[in-house]
């Protein structure tokens, strides 16, 4: 018997960048279905707007069949469980970013412990790739082309353009 494996994975994607793209490309790999939830993120001061983001984030997805992206607010364990996922992606750049993740893993199966936390590293040439280095890079005036899809990009130019504020 198989049975369809849903596999969330959260951020802020302040901007979506292809270190992002390519998470979410290997994902669906392994997943029938990937569910990119954009975080309302009230505890952050993002670049861009909520609908932005999801912009953006709906632009990269729409290339990979199976893939959706919706907003989420709160808690991202229950997220997970409301939409019946069984687990949760997160990408791991350095050891940094581990000792973050692994305490968020552990809090996370405290709270949904059917939900399995799925740890995927980027391909190699987008191991240092951040979104805040991507915004501070393309705000400073500095070239981003080689780490965002050519949609954020322009975005990324339009807002710098307008000064950064959404």
């Amino acid at each position: 018997m198989s049975r369809h494996v849903i596999a969330v994975y959260p951020g802020t994607f302040d901007p979506i960048t292809l270190g992002h793209e390519d998470i979410v490309r290997r994902a669906r790999e392994l997943f029938d279905e990937v569910i990119i939830a954009v975080a309302i993120a009230h505890h952050k001061k993002t670049l861009f707007t909520l609908d932005e983001r999801l912009a953006m984030v709906t632009e990269s997805a729409k290339q990979w069949p199976g893939v959706r992206v919706e907003p989420f607010d709160g808690l991202v364990s229950h997220f997970v469980r409301d939409k019946g996922g069984r687990a949760m992606v997160r990408g791991l750049r350095a050891v940094t970013d581990f000792d973050y993740e692994f305490q968020l893993a552990g809090m996370n199966s405290k709270l949904a412990p059917e939900v399995e936390s799925v740890f995927l590293t980027p391909s190699g040439q987008y191991q240092f790739v951040s979104s805040t280095f991507v915004r501070e890079i393309a705000l400073l005036g500095g070239d981003v082309k080689q780490f965002v899809s050519p949609h954020v990009w322009q975005r990324l130019m339009a807002r710098k353009d307008a000064g950064t504020k959404p």
